[in-house]
Formats: C-alpha cells, sequence, structure tokens
C-alpha cells in the first residue's frame, strides 16, 4: 500500500524544494548578517519579528497535535505528518533564539542598569524584568515545548511501528497537560518577549493574542502544504473536499477570534484610557502606522471572513489556499504591527532588514519543515480514525 511509504519516497521532488529553501536561508541570511555590523539595533528587532513569525507557525502546530488527540476529527488524521513535521523544527527554533539573547540590550531598556535605576516602574518590576530570569524562564519554556514535542513525536513513531493502543491513550493523556503548559509558556513568553518591549504597558489580553496569532500562522501553513500534497499521489485520493472544509472552518473561527481579542483589548484600553495604557494604541494610531491597523482590519479580518462564509470556497483547495496564503501574510504584517512600533513611534518604516531578516528565517524554516516531513510515512498509520478516514484496514509494518 502506497500509505504506508515516506513522503520521500512518493514525492521525491521534497528533497529538491528542501535544498532550495536552506540554500536560500543560508544565502539570505549571509546578507543579512551585514547588518550586525551596519544597524545592529535594526537588525535585531527585525529578527525579534521574524524568529516570532517562525516560532509561532511551529507552536501553533504543537497546539493543534494535542487538541486532535483529545479531540480526533479527520482534518487532524490528514494533517498530523504536516503538524508533526512543524513541530520537530522546535530544536532547531532553540538554537535561533541565540541572537535574541546577543542582541537583548538592543531590544529591552529594561537590561540597562542605569536606566532601571532611574525609573520607578521599571525599579517595581526589576526582580521579573532582569536578564538573569528572562533567561531561566526563556530555558523553561523551550524545555516544556521540546519535551512535549519530543514525546509527541516519538510516540507516534512508535505507534507506526507498533500499532499499540496504549499509545494514544497515552499522548491524549500528555496533550492534556500539555495544552495547559502550553498556555503558560506562550502567555509568559508573550510577556518576556513582545509585551516587556514597552515595560510600562500591559494587557491581560496579550497572552492569548499570541496564542491565537499563532493558530492562525499554523492553520495557514497546514491548509497551503496539503493543499499542495494533496494534488499528489497517493493523498489525491484520501484527501476530499471535507477535509478542507473542516479546515476552513477552524480558520474562521481563529479569524474570528482573532479579531474579537483584538477589539475587546482596544475597547477597555480606549474606554478607561489610562496614560499608562494607551501609549501602545497612540503610537500606533496616531502616526503613520495607523495605516497598518486599517489594513490589518480589512485584510486580516474583514476580507478573509467574508470569503469563509462560503462554502464552496471552503470546499474547493485552489481557493482555501489563496485564502490561507492572504492569512499568511497578514500574519507577518500584524508581527511587525506587534513589535515595530516599539522601536519606531514617530513613523511607519520598513527597512531592507525587516524584509531580508523575514525571508531567511522562513526560507530556513521551510527546509527545516521539510527534511522533516521527508522522513515519515506520509499519513498516521494507526491513528485510531485512520482507517475511517482513508477507507481501508492497514497491517503492522512488517506485514506490508
Amino acid at each position: 500500500m502506497r500509505l504506508t511509504q515516506t513522503a520521500d519516497q512518493l514525492i521525491p521532488e521534497l528533497a529538491r524544494y528542501q535544498r532550495l529553501f536552506l540554500r536560500a536561508g543560508v544565502a539570505v541570511g549571509a546578507v543579512s548578517l551585514a547588518g550586525v555590523y551596519l544597524q545592529p539595533a535594526q537588525f535585531y528587532q527585525s529578527y525579534l519579528t521574524a524568529y516570532l513569525l517562525v516560532l509561532g507557525a511551529t507552536n501553533g502546530c504543537l497546539a493543534f497535535a494535542m487538541i486532535h488527540q483529545l479531540s480526533g476529527g479527520a482534518w487532524g488524521v490528514v494533517t498530523r505528518r504536516i503538524i508533526g513535521a512543524a513541530t520537530r523544527v522546535l530544536p532547531v527554533l532553540t538554537a535561533l533564539f541565540l541572537p535574541i539573547v546577543v542582541g537583548m540590550s538592543h531590544l529591552y531598556e529594561w537590561t540597562h542598569a542605569d536606566t532601571v535605576t532611574a525609573d520607578a516602574v521599571l525599579t517595581h518590576k526589576a526582580r521579573y524584568l532582569n536578564v538573569p530570569f528572562f533567561l531561566v524562564r526563556a530555558a523553561i519554556y523551550f524545555g516544556v515545548w521540546n519535551g512535549v514535542s519530543f514525546l509527541l513525536n516519538k510516540w507516534s513513531l512508535e505507534q507506526d511501528r507498533t500499532g499499540d493502543p496504549a499509545l494514544s491513550r497515552r499522548m491524549q493523556a500528555l496533550s492534556g497537560v500539555g495544552l495547559v503548559a502550553y498556555g503558560l509558556t506562550t502567555t509568559f513568553a508573550s510577556i518576556d518577549w513582545m509585551m516587556s518591549l514597552d515595560p510600562h504597558w500591559f494587557s491581560t489580553m496579550y497572552g492569548m493574542l499570541t496564542m491565537v496569532g499563532q493558530g492562525l500562522t499554523a492553520l495557514a501553513v497546514v491548509i497551503i502544504v496539503l493543499g499542495w500534497l494533496g494534488d499528489r499521489e497517493p493523498l489525491d485520493t484520501v484527501v476530499v473536499p471535507q477535509h478542507f472544509h473542516d479546515l476552513a472552518n477552524l480558520l474562521l473561527a481563529f479569524v474570528m477570534l482573532w479579531a474579537y481579542l483584538s477589539f475587546s483589548q482596544y475597547l477597555i484600553i480606549y474606554s478607561a484610557n489610562l496614560p499608562e495604557e494607551i501609549t501602545w494604541y497612540t503610537d500606533r494610531l496616531h502616526t503613520s502606522w495607523r495605516a497598518i491597523g486599517v489594513l490589518l482590519v480589512v485584510a486580516h479580518f474583514a476580507v478573509p471572513f467574508l470569503l469563509l462564509l462560503f462554502r464552496a470556497l471552503k470546499r474547493a483547495p485552489q481557493w482555501l489556499v489563496k485564502i490561507a496564503i492572504g492569512v499568511l501574510a497578514m500574519r507577518v504584517i500584524d508581527m511587525f504591527w506587534l513589535v515595530a512600533p516599539h522601536f519606531h513611534r514617530e513613523r511607519l518604516v520598513v527597512g531592507w532588514l525587516d524584509i531580508v531578516v523575514t525571508l531567511a528565517l522562513s526560507s530556513v524554516w521551510a527546509g527545516c519543515f521539510l527534511a522533516q516531513l521527508r522522513g515519515r510515512a506520509i499519513l498516521p498509520l494507526y491513528d485510531p480514525q485512520f482507517t475511517e478516514v482513508v477507507g481501508q484496514p492497514v497491517g503492522p509494518v512488517g506485514e506490508r
């Protein structure tokens, strides 16, 4: 049965695309390194934006892997290998966090002792916002994410080899605890890495908004990859419009949730109108950054929301992939909107490093993702819903 073959065996061009992305990432990355010497502050700002984008794709997939273990659904069966490959990029992303550590002094004002001493708010927060504790927390976040990803992927591979039903129960148990851990670590990571860019500002919705953004990024990537794989044998006989319909409904739900949380955060801060809270929005809505805000309202919410209301579009892979590409493009712009105004408060600035560094990290991520996708069976052979989705049973690997 061809479904038992690895993705590399079924789709040989994956190796070529992997090499293409990795070479492009290395080449563009080498060009971007010039920014370390020419514009060090801008380089680290651009790097943080791009890094959070690719980390969101991976961590969003990790969350969906756990959600599928707990909830089931055919959408998770046909996308499980895509999601699993994305989560296995985590060790690379852990290593790629190092430039943020090196560039902390260019990113976070609370790393400067003289600034903290002269500011009563920063002095009050110094027990939390200090370099040693920041690094300890980052190590905890990556330890949790890598640990959960490693165990889920390890047990999934064992499930392919043995078909042991106990492994499904084990993954479900881990996913229940793992989702709670994901929520906590992602919330604190968003505070540490993004919200503390402006340590005087705070929002209780920021962590949830970050998680929803990661979910949107992950869903867009999954839909794009599944749309590409679904045109090729043998998945062209397995992936059906209903699978895309389910993913489109998830995408619609996350688009609405992102809009709801974004508007709720704005409404609460607008209603309170407190000086320490409104600065985040005054920097974005009373300068040329306002154009980005309008674009996000229209292209990140209104357009995909309206398009995803049509059943025909949700069941047509070629259209859904285009919508997902649009959402992914808006995720890039949204991440830029969240980070860049902290450093360019007076006006909208898009530098060459913003583009080059994003291309470099995205290419490296895509190459590593394809490397992980190539090595396993194209579908999870012993997922409890595998037979229902594929329509035929398969025996143990040794019997094929």
